[in-house]
């Protein structure tokens, strides 16, 4: 695998030498100062072009960071299924490489560069033929820090992760395990995961990011907490599912206990003992009989 050394030559050396290549800038997780570095960081890459449609028309140009493993146009695939989007102010390649570096590459035109180039705060300017590019301060993960949620925000989460429980209950009920299973990743742990990340925000006054999909929880929850979060993955048994589903309450709990008592809200205890006692009911009936 090209290091990054490696990349950064090639990608500002193909830069440099297309004249209709104007400016080039990073964003993403290689210019955050807090993010982890490894090899699978994405390279995130714009040029600000003259104008795109030759780059679209003749994509040959590409294979000039290497041989493709795959490749992703998401504009492309876009425009094909009939939405509106505009070809001429940007398009994007989204590369895996053979070697096994990325590089998330979009052309831009300047007029599109100008209306975005503030908006990231984790962007870095690399090459700027014309001096095109705004001034902008040091980048900083300060957009991704946990927000720190009103009363109303907490009461829905609360609310929301006891709530969607019983769909979950009769789903494992029902026999109904697709059912059961994404209603319980995309609603439940949906709730679980908001609730992990306030509880680490209220830990770090807020200047804190739990990463993308939650992937520095690890990092940042107490080894107990995290081994109770690791618990609440399951598989396709009914009984290891209702294990997870009574260890993702136990957590739930204790975390949202904990941020009510930091930012003086209300927990519903009423609220999670009902649910907590309705689970163990549906729990012990007997399956339903088709």
């Amino acid at each position: 695998m090209r290091n990054e050394k490696e990349m950064f030559e090639l990608i500002l050396g193909i830069a440099e030498k297309d004249e209709r290549i104007r400016a080039v800038y990073m964003n993403g997780s290689r210019t955050n100062p807090n993010a982890p570095k490894d090899m699978f960081q994405d390279y995130d890459i714009v040029f600000v072009v003259t104008e795109t449609a030759t780059f679209i028309k003749d994509k040959n140009w590409i294979r000039n960071f290497g041989d493709l493993l795959m490749l992703q146009e998401p504009e492309k695939m876009d425009k094909e299924m009939g939405m509106d989007v505009d070809l001429d102010r940007s398009y994007g390649y989204l590369m895996l490489l053979t070697d096994g570096n990325r590089i998330d590459l979009h052309i831009e035109t300047k007029d599109s560069m100008i209306d975005g180039y503030r908006r990231d705060k984790l962007t870095v300017p690399l090459m700027d033929k014309d001096h095109i590019l705004p001034s902008i301060p040091l980048p900083t993960d300060i957009d991704y820090h946990v927000k720190k949620p009103s009363e109303a925000m907490f009461v829905s989460c609360t609310n929301n992760f006891w709530w969607c429980l019983q769909n979950v209950a009769k789903g494992i009920w029902r026999d109904e395990l697709p059912y059961a299973k994404l209603m319980f990743e995309y609603n439940t742990r949906v709730a679980l995961d908001q609730m992990v990340s306030w509880w680490i925000g209220t830990k770090y006054n807020f200047q804190v990011s739990t990463g993308k999909l939650g992937k520095y929880f690890k990092n940042h929850l107490p080894e107990s907490y995290w081994e109770m979060y690791l618990k609440t993955y399951s598989d396709h048994n009914y009984e290891n599912f209702w294990e997870s589903i009574f260890v993702t309450c136990e957590l739930f709990r204790l975390l949202a206990v904990e941020v009510a008592d930091h930012l003086s809200f209300s927990y519903p205890f009423e609220d999670d003992q009902n649910m907590t006692n309705y689970l163990t009911h549906v729990r012990k009936l007997p399956p339903k009989i088709y």
